[in-house]
């Protein structure tokens, strides 16, 4: 779930039925907030992601591109508010661990770069 302003946050709920399972994931994903940062509709700079097997990595694109990404990659994006980015999911494909991944990767994301 996110604001699609730089705010978003990702949970996982296991419950007997599925409105169960929902309710906790959503209450997971609000205490799981991280702020994106974001250049204009794009990201700032290349950066990669790893959780587990699943590497992802995400790179800035011009105006007009749109999200590049496959589901899972692509649902993190757009809550984050990300209109227009390039992705690319390595190894394992595992759902879960490539939404890790890819908000490893926007943690990781600095508006201004150290030169170090």
């Amino acid at each position: 779930m996110g604001d699609r302003k730089g705010r978003m946050g990702y949970g996982f709920g296991k419950g007997v039925e599925v409105s169960e399972a929902i309710k906790k994931a959503l209450n997971h994903a609000k205490k799981n907030f991280v702020s994106v940062s974001l250049k204009g509709t794009t990201i700032p700079h290349k950066s990669t992601g790893q959780c587990d097997a699943s590497v992802v990595l995400l790179m800035p694109a011009a105006d007009g591109t749109g999200v590049i990404a496959g589901l899972p990659v692509r649902a993190v994006c757009e809550a984050a508010g990300i209109k227009n980015i390039l992705t690319k999911a390595f190894k394992s494909h595992n759902p879960v661990n490539v939404v890790k991944a890819t908000i490893d990767a926007l943690t990781k994301l600095r508006l201004v770069r150290n030169t170090e």
